[in-house]
């Protein structure tokens, strides 16, 4: 009921989610962070809404102060790195003192970092033993890919989920565990994208040609410009209770919209302009 509230009086209701990666190394620009563009992905095919990212360095009060300000603008906290087996890694000391709680030792995380440790013919290193160790109020997700097992909290209504930072084992965590423990406990909103690649025309120059066209989408349909060297991507976003009248939608718009501007669009969705002009030549010998 509320879900159809929001759409009679256009709210564009969407569950929000804030992610915060952790580590100094991502701050002074040694590793490059995917895992946040990763994430942001998927969640917003599930429709949620990534209202904001942020990276903080390994140190106890900003991953507090962080965390804080996270709860206040998002329904959803995602939180990946630190969870390593040495000193520096700190995320789950300072997820306890957050939630005031202590740590208990985890049976099943401690058999999967035997395995892992068996396969490769090494011992399990008493450090090592200490990654099993998780907060006594959280729901252990199990890696099976890494050492370190994440962590989903639930506290004054507002979800907290901790992942490894290693983006293997954080993917596998996502696909197999958070996507669809979070499906299974929130009636999510539909979003659809259509991107139009375009090429020969500037950004203000395409906007002024689809003006009329834009100002009349309808109220849950978006318009965005993603210039980059070369070319200009128009990304139409819809969102709704019906993802397959949505898709119609969105397809009809694109058709639309390329009546006005045909002769600038060369390609959608990921196409590559060498990729269709390499087409066009074998085409025509």
């Amino acid at each position: 009921m509320f879900f159809y509230l929001c759409k009679l009086i256009n709210i564009d209701f969407r569950m929000l989610t804030e992610i915060i990666t952790i580590g100094d190394e991502l701050l002074i620009g040694q590793v490059v962070d995917t895992n946040s563009a990763w994430i942001a992905q998927r969640l917003n095919e599930i429709g949620i809404k990534v209202k904001q990212i942020s990276s903080v360095s390994d140190e106890e009060v900003h991953i507090l102060h962080a965390l804080h300000e996270a709860s206040i603008r998002a329904d959803i906290i995602l939180i990946t790195g630190g969870l390593g087996p040495t000193k520096d890694d700190i995320t789950k000391k300072t997820l306890c003192k957050y939630f005031n709680t202590g740590l208990k030792f985890d049976e099943q995380s401690f058999k999967i970092i035997e395995s892992i440790f068996n396969s490769r013919g090494r011992q399990v290193t008493s450090i090592n033993r200490l990654q099993a160790e998780v907060p006594e109020n959280c729901t252990v997700l199990h890696n099976f890919l890494g050492t370190a097992p994440g962590m989903w909290f639930e506290k004054d209504q507002k979800i907290y989920i901790s992942l490894p930072g290693v983006p293997s084992e954080m993917k596998g965590l996502m696909d197999n565990s958070v996507l669809p423990k979070i499906k299974e406990k929130f009636q999510l909103i539909p979003i659809v994208h259509k991107t139009i690649l375009t090429q020969g025309a500037g950004e203000s120059f395409l906007a002024e040609l689809i003006s009329t066209w834009e100002d009349s989408l309808p109220a849950n349909l978006k318009l965005a410009y993603l210039p980059a060297a070369g070319m200009v991507r128009l990304r139409i976003t819809a969102h709704g209770d019906n993802e397959e009248k949505l898709r119609s939608k969105v397809e009809d718009e694109a058709l639309k919209l390329k009546s006005l501007i045909g002769e600038y669009i060369y390609g959608y969705e990921n196409e590559k302009l060498e990729t269709i002009i390499g087409l066009l030549l074998r085409d025509q010998k």
